[in-house]
């Protein structure tokens, strides 16, 4: 939504990008945790915060300057070349097996890399090579996500009640809280709401956290079903919701609309 509406780069859709970023990380930090008190061994968490932490200050200030060279190689070929994208690809799945060996999972070390690779003609060229991938590939896993919901464990009125109770402190406590912490931070209301509402949309990355919680035994197959449809429910409302905050805006329509 960020980038089809042209808000990616405004100061409330970096800010919102940023505070996801972060928001992010600390829930990978926060599944570590957890998942070390039901092994009863401190060290899990220790390890996987302590080197999440070091992997994102390696990715900031050692290899944020050492990736110029994917720009500079772009721009001495005329383009980005297979040997580049392939070495690019290569530091990526680096990054994302040092992730998932310290116990944080691939995808915060491949997030983390993307936005340490340089931006401009090589991060689009990169996008535009690899895009159809993320279009086939998505949807499998949204598919798994869907296999393993069983609507069926929550028809019953109190499940439901429990179900309407989650999805409204789901509400209150990220989209709301994120609203007046942006307002306080000096934003507009306009603009505060609007990053309410958008990170108020559970996304992949929560999706991804039930599926491991599920597989782990954290949580209940019932548990995770009512999560699902809490996720459902809060990313469904945000691009209504944001359509409606931009109205009269110069952000009012994307350029696909």
């Amino acid at each position: 939504m960020l980038y089809e509406r042209g808000i990616a780069k405004t100061s409330f859709g970096t800010l919102a990008l940023a505070a996801d970023s972060i928001d992010d990380a600390t829930a990978w930090c926060l599944l570590a945790v957890v998942l070390a008190s039901l092994n009863a061994n401190t060290n899990i968490a220790v390890f996987a915060i302590g080197g999440g932490i070091g992997y994102v200050l390696l990715s900031i200030f050692v290899g944020k300057p050492a990736f110029t060279i994917f720009t500079r190689t772009t721009q001495k070929d005329g383009g980005i070349t297979i040997q580049t994208l392939t070495l690019a690809l290569m530091v990526l799945m680096f990054g994302a097996w040092f992730t998932d060996a310290m116990g944080i999972y691939a995808l915060f070390g491949a997030f983390i890399l993307g936005t340490a690779m340089p931006r401009g003609e090589f991060a689009e060229q990169v996008r535009d090579r690899t895009e159809f991938l993320t279009t086939v590939l998505l949807p499998v896993f949204f598919v798994f996500s869907g296999l393993n919901t069983q609507i069926g464990l929550g028809n019953t009125p109190t499940l439901w009640g429990i179900t309407f109770v989650i999805v409204a402190i789901a509400i209150l406590g990220k989209g709301i809280a994120c609203m007046l912490a942006a307002k306080f931070a000096g934003e507009n209301w306009r603009e505060s709401a609007t990053i309410g509402a958008l990170m108020n949309a559970r996304g992949l990355m929560e999706l991804i956290i039930l599926n491991i919680g599920l597989e782990q035994g954290i949580i209940t197959p019932t548990l995770f079903t009512i999560m699902v449809i809490m996720a459902i429910v809060t990313i469904l409302m945000a691009s209504p919701l944001v359509a409606l905050l931009l109205q009269g805006t110069i952000y009012a329509s994307s350029p696909a609309e």
